[in-house]
């Protein structure tokens, strides 16, 4: 049993091709998981995030879902194709960790919680370890969504020197690329730009300000903050006559692309269990 295991583990895209065609192997999510974690080259996560939300570890895997957030709609969605591993990139239950004590009564957090268990999925968050992949898994999709790769700076994927633009101009390109989106700004439309940074996410208006204290730093894209932090340090940079500007894509929007990349990836070591990404879009819409 140890060596099967062990083949299970550092021989999976091999045994996922079958040896025998006649009969399918059977991979466990634990399995699958730890040979994505293998995959992704990085070191131990201490205290990572990247743990089973809900689910059963001995579960056999008969496909997979990728996902930004394994919303109630999302769930349903790979239910109904054949899905019961729950790859998400975000927590399940409204906080970062998925604490519950405070949602025992809850009958939002029971209803959901109750689908999971009766659907018999497993929902692993992939969070650090996808972020740990080089380059960044998420940030790659972002950059493959936006079409920007030709833009960015060697040695520095979250880096963009582009042609000069206007804000507004850089506005109209991406309003292409989320149609349906809209977006936070502070900034002059007519400021003219060439130097642009992704800080896809929500890393904090520690880092967002950071870039914006860069000299090569004309506009950062990210995608949420606190209003009271980032918002204000922009507003008062522009009132002061600086060249600078944040457009605010959404959380969502700022990363999603990246678990659609997350399933292509899977993908090429993963042969013989169907991968699907699903979208969840944005939390809310804008009226």
């Amino acid at each position: 049993m140890k060596l099967v295991s062990f083949l299970l583990i550092y021989a999976f895209p091999i045994l996922l091709t079958g040896q025998n065609n006649s009969k399918k192997t059977i991979v466990t999510a634990d399995q699958l998981i730890q040979s994505i974690i293998k995959m992704t080259g990085a070191a131990t996560i201490p205290n990572t995030v990247d743990v089973i939300k809900e689910g059963d570890l001995s579960t056999p895997v008969n496909g997979i879902a990728t996902c930004m957030f394994a919303t109630m709609d999302v769930l349903k969605q790979a239910v109904d194709k054949g899905c019961n591993l729950i790859i998400t990139h975000e927590p399940v239950y409204y906080n970062h960790l998925d604490e519950t004590t405070q949602l025992e009564n809850d009958p939002v957090f029971l209803e959901k919680k109750k689908y999971i268990i009766d659907h018999h999925l497993v929902v692993w968050r992939f969070h650090d370890y996808i972020h740990s992949i080089k380059p960044d898994g998420i940030l790659s999709g972002m950059i493959d969504k936006l079409g920007w790769k030709n833009f960015a700076v060697k040695d520095n994927p979250n880096q963009f020197v582009m042609s000069e633009t206007t804000l507004s101009g850089l506005l109209e390109n991406m309003k292409k690329t989320f149609p349906k989106n809209s977006f936070y700004v502070v900034g002059k439309p007519g400021m003219k730009l060439k130097n642009v940074w992704l800080a896809e996410g929500a890393p904090g208006s520690g880092q967002h300000i950071q870039l914006l204290e860069r000299n090569d730093a004309d506009v950062v894209i990210t995608g949420e903050a606190q209003q009271w932090e980032t918002y204000e340090y922009a507003r008062d940079a522009v009132a002061q006559g600086r060249n600078k500007a944040v457009i605010f894509l959404g959380h969502i929007n700022s990363e999603e692309a990246g678990m659609d990349f997350c399933a292509d990836w899977l993908k090429t070591f993963i042969k013989d269990i169907p991968i699907t990404f699903i979208e969840c879009g944005p939390s809310y819409w804008s009226y």
